[in-house]
Parts: structure tokens; sequence; C-alpha cells
């Protein structure tokens, strides 16, 4: 599996649980359909991801999940990681503000995005970071003012996991070879 294959399956994969997680809170009619479209793009990622095969790995690289991500990137998810274990211990023991975790784990997440763009060199991630950082801020100041979960779960849940997973399909649209060295950045080549 590529780079690529493996950071879209990656964006993919949280997309899915983004909206799983979160769209509970809406009525049935509207959850299940999301749900089933959410799990149907995921698989649509797996599948058609697996149907360009996998590229042979550049000389004197790694083969496997995460290998050839580099240093960068593994410094880039343990801030992530950092950011959100202190945030959440903070939102659940010292403010008391549980509606506020969907909000900061989608603010994390956005701009862990913006970590990687700098890392991979590639400056579209920029605005899929924008975006979910946008949507965690949103639910936080949401959930500050003590707005119905709903609200807040679909503004800093579902749509990440939307954002996500379009981000991924677009990206997954363009000539294989042109994309080769785009995770999920949704540029065009």
């Amino acid at each position: 599996m590529t780079k690529d294959q493996t950071g879209r399956l990656i964006g993919a994969a949280f997309g899915l649980v983004f909206v799983q997680a979160n769209a509970g809170t809406l009525p049935t009619a509207v959850a299940t359909p999301l749900r089933l479209l959410a799990i149907a793009a995921f698989l649509g990622v797996v599948v058609f991801g697996r149907r360009r095969g996998p590229a042979a790995p550049a000389a004197g690289t790694a083969a496997g999940p995460g290998a050839g991500f580099g240093r960068r990137y593994w410094y880039v998810v343990a801030a992530e990681v950092l950011g959100l274990a202190a945030g959440l211990l903070v939102i659940s023991r010292v403010l008391h503000v549980p509606q506020a975790a969907v909000g900061w784990i989608a603010f994390v997440v956005g701009v862990h995005f913006f970590g990687l763009a700098v890392a991979w060199r590639r400056p579209a991630l920029h605005v899929l970071a924008a975006a979910l950082t946008a949507c965690g801020a949103a639910g936080l100041v949401l959930a500050a003012l003590d707005a119905p979960v709903t609200a807040v779960r679909v503004t800093a849940g579902v749509l990440p996991g939307v954002l996500l997973l379009a981000s991924v399909w677009r990206s997954g649209r363009q000539d294989p070879a042109a994309s080769a060295d785009r995770v999920l950045s949704g540029s065009r080549g």
C-alpha cells in the first residue's frame, strides 16, 4: 500500500468515525441515511483505492502502512495526541463541559492538518485544516454557550466527518500518477 493510499484510508476512517459517533443525536430519519452514506463512502475508498493497485515502494523506502511518512509526520501526530489528551482532561475534569469534547477533537484534528501541510509540503492541506479547525472552534463556542448537544455534534462532529470523506474522495478522483504525492490534499494536479 502506498503512502497516498494509506493516508487516504486513514482520513476516510476518521471521517467515518466522526459521522458515526455524532450522527446519533439527529432524528433517525436523518441519522440512518447519513451513517449509511458514510459507510458507503468509506467502503468506496477501500475498494477503489485497492483497484489502482499498490505502487512499488521507491528505492530505499520501507513498505507497509505508516512507512515513509517521515519523522515530521510522527512529530505532528505526537503533538496531536498530546493536545487531545490534555484538552480532553481539562474539558472533563476542570471545566466539566463534556459536550465540548467533540469540538476540541475537531479543533485539534484541524490544527494537525496545518502541521501535515508543512511537514509534507502540501499547501492544499491548509484548506482542509482551516475548515476542520473552524468546525471545532464553532463547536467549542456552541458548547460554551450551552447550545443543544445536537448543534454541537453536527457542527463539530458530523460536518468534519463529511469534510474528511469528501476530501479523500476528491483527491482520489485525480489521475493516480498525478496524485501519488497528495495525501488528503484535495488539490487539482
